[in-house]
């Protein structure tokens, strides 16, 4: 016997037969010897002890290292597939994982946790104790292996940058590099983005990481930008979180100052004193607010005419108010100033146009034309706005200013502001109108008092005296007026069951002249109501039902009694409030029925109703009446406040039409109940369970009258047959001679041709 050695896996021996002079007498035959696997060594790993660097911020699930284990069994077997996992995290502040690892690879990542936490001031070193199981860690006789990963934490090299500051209206070249960022991973793809949707970004982002402005800014155009850097992958998924970049345009003084006004209109008294404040001179600057570049100066340049001195006014140099430098002003030397008003900042400087016009003093008092206008007699009917009156006063002041425009007020004798005065602006003439309705009643006369001023002040030493009063008496006459109710509308509110001649409400109203008023009621449509004539009492004369009416309006009109053509008209409004006078009905849209034959369980809805108002929402009782037969065969169920079931409670039906007792109780105060004869027909139905009802059918000869008109009806269907007919045949027969005619006509024309 002969043995080859094969292959570490299995052997082959060679088996001979050999006689006794070793000659071959079988032979040779191949054994092959398979040697089976058994799992008999443990998974070893590389090395004892691993290290791996991790960055703070990195990408969760992205690996930074890995650890790596052999097993010398066979690799086609289950004994040798690996599996690892972490079984200890030192230390583990948060109670959850820091870092994952792939069971398969053994590549080791953050996790989503140890991505947000990990951080190197807090915790710049972490040991892992990594194990491998054989067997695809399915068995609990797996071998295991274990190892120590010393990570270090590293400050994440993805961090925005501090605010970036930008000067406007750069002349460098551009592009120009402003910042960088970097990403914690290699290989990724820089992109910027922003919030706001501006008409173009002036950033731009290279690959690596250098960010741009790629063309000169203007402050005063945008002086702040926010944008946003990102990091994908090649698959355009997000690596890091994005980056807010925050970007301040610097002012520079590169804009003028600019005057409020084309003009700037100054007013000045010719009392002024001497250093008064007379106006203000008003400019801009568009450059940065409480900054050097927007620092403005005034000076004056030049006052024309110079009289009488050039150095009239003054102008406060940082805030441009102009003062008086002496008591120099009068109007009929000079009564208009031009002044130049120089504006500068740091660079650039501006001319102010200022116009100063000198006005009149207010020394002279309006004085009235006439100190007695005497009076006017007018009805209490006169209608508000109506003038009565036309009043005239002069002021000696210049025209068309605060000075000499009056003003008319009735000083006295007009408490109630009957009376109001307008003052045409041209003319200055006062129109008296009437303001509030007159009464003859509360006040037949007016003794007015009427004063004339101006809405500029007077100056000092002069004051309104007796020549800017007038007086004004006017005399008002009575006019026979209708009744007044004391209140415009009324109202009330009853319960609809109230008692026929209840009082209800009561309504009051005067004369003005004094006479008796007389009271009546119009639209009772109802003729629910009636009404005292005398005392204005209103009672109920039949009775009230709020199923027909809620809100009942009727007319009450009250009249005089000695002219009953004065009368006056108000509303009177009753609410009736609801009580439980309704009991409940059935309120069925189809008749119940059950189909034949009945097989138990079937079941129809019916529904109750009430007229009575619901406050919230219905509730009935429904049961059966207090029927033997009804009990025996039926039974009610409740489905809802307003609904319950009917059931057949046997199969044992005929078709025919069976009446059900059903007892409807509501829940009011106090409650009702009402008894209703509910017909269920028992009957055969179609396919789609719809009843078939048999229409019944009267079998009886006609009466003499009947038959008479059938017989009239069938001979004169017969006429018009026969009649129809013969018009027929005659037609037929014309056009049959017609048509002869034409053949022959036809024949001898083609005789004569021929």
């Amino acid at each position: 016997m002969k043995i080859f050695l094969c292959c570490s896996f299995f052997f082959q021996i060679k088996v001979e037969s050999l006689d006794e002079n070793g000659n071959v007498v079988k032979g040779p035959y191949t054994i092959t010897i398979h040697v089976e696997d058994t799992n008999d060594n443990p998974p070893e790993f590389d090395k004892t002890e691993y290290t791996g660097v991790v960055r703070q911020n990195s990408r969760p699930g992205k690996p930074f290292m890995q650890v790596h284990a052999t097993d010398r069994d066979d690799p086609t077997t289950p004994h040798a597939q690996l599996r690892y996992s972490i079984l200890h995290h030192f230390p583990n502040p948060y109670g959850e994982m820091l870092f994952e690892i792939d069971s398969v690879t053994g590549e080791i990542s953050p996790s989503r946790t140890g991505s947000y936490y990990l951080d190197p001031q807090k915790q710049d070193t972490f040991t892992l104790v990594v194990t491998v199981k054989d067997m695809a860690g399915m068995s609990t006789n797996a071998f295991t292996s274990s190892t120590d990963v010393i990570i270090t934490v590293k400050e994440s090299l993805w961090k925005a940058p501090p605010t970036i500051y930008i000067q406007e209206n750069s002349t460098q070249v551009h592009p120009v590099k402003i910042s960088q960022v970097q990403s914690n991973e290699p290989n990724v793809i820089y992109d910027i983005f922003e919030k706001e949707k501006l008409p173009r970004l002036p950033f731009s982002i290279d690959q690596n990481g250098v960010i741009y402005v790629t063309e000169p800014l203007d402050r005063e155009e945008k002086d702040t930008y926010v944008f946003y850097v990102v990091t994908k992958d090649n698959e355009g998924e997000l690596v890091d979180k994005p980056l807010q970049v925050s970007v301040i345009v610097e002012d520079i003084n590169d804009n003028p100052p600019v005057c409020q006004q084309a003009l700037t209109v100054i007013e000045v008294q010719e009392n002024e004193g001497e250093g008064s404040n007379i106006g203000t001179v008003f400019a801009t600057d568009m450059d940065k607010e409480h900054t050097l570049n927007s620092r403005l100066q005034f000076q004056i340049k030049s006052q024309v005419p110079p009289t009488p001195s050039s150095n009239l006014f003054f102008i406060q140099q940082d805030t441009g108010v102009l003062q008086l430098m002496s008591h120099s002003l009068n109007k009929r030397i000079v009564s208009n100033y031009s002044l130049k008003v120089l504006v500068t900042d740091e660079v650039f400087q501006t001319i102010c146009d200022v116009q100063i016009h000198v006005i009149d003093i207010n020394d002279q008092i309006p004085i009235f034309e006439k100190s007695n206008y005497h009076n006017v007699t007018v009805a209490e009917s006169i209608p508000i706005g109506t003038v009565i009156l036309e009043i005239q006063a002069t002021d000696g002041d210049e025209p068309a200013t605060g000075s000499s425009y009056i003003i008319y007020q009735v000083k006295e004798g007009d408490p109630n502001n009957s009376f109001t005065i307008e003052t045409d602006p041209e003319t200055n003439r006062g129109f008296v109108r009437i303001n509030k309705a007159l009464d003859f009643e509360e006040t037949p006369v007016y003794n007015l008092v009427i004063n004339a001023t101006n809405p500029e002040p007077l100056v000092s030493g002069v004051q309104y005296n007796s020549s800017s009063l007038t007086l004004f008496k006017v005399f008002v006459t009575n006019v026979d007026e209708p009744p007044v109710f004391r209140e415009t509308v009324y109202k009330a509110e009853v319960s609809e069951d109230i008692p026929v001649d209840t009082v209800v409400m009561m309504v009051e109203a005067y004369d003005p002249e004094g006479d008796t008023v007389r009271y009546s009621l119009e639209g009772d449509v109802r003729k629910w109501l009636k009404i005292d004539s005398v005392t204005g009492q209103v009672y109920t004369a039949s009775t009230l039902d709020r199923e027909q009416q809620e809100t009942y309006t009727v007319e009450v009109v009250a009249s005089e009694q000695k002219n009953a053509a004065q009368k006056s008209r108000t509303t009177l409004t009753l609410q009736l409030k609801d009580v439980n006078d309704n009991p409940p009905l059935l309120a069925m849209d189809n008749p119940a029925f059950f189909c034949h034959p009945v097989s138990g369980g079937e079941r129809t809805i019916i529904q109750a109703t009430d007229a009575d108002k619901q406050w919230y929402y219905s509730t009935f009782t429904f049961s059966l009446a207090d029927d033997r037969n009804a009990i025996d065969n039926w039974e009610i169920s409740k489905v809802n406040a307003t609904h319950a079931y009917l059931s057949p409670k046997h199969a044992n039906f005929e078709e025919k039409v069976y009446i059900v007792p059903v007892v409807i109780n509501d829940n009011g105060q106090p409650p009702l109940e009402r008894k209703v004869n509910l017909e269920v027909n028992i009957c055969s139905c179609s396919s789609e369970n719809s009843c078939f009802i048999e229409v019944q059918r009267e079998h009886s000869w006609p009466s003499t009258g009947q038959a008479i008109g059938i017989l009239i009806g069938v001979l004169l269907i017969i006429g018009f047959i026969i009649g129809g007919a013969f018009f027929h045949m005659k037609y037929k027969q014309k056009n049959e001679k017609k048509s002869h005619q034409n053949d022959v006509k036809d024949t001898s024309e083609l005789n004569r041709l021929t």
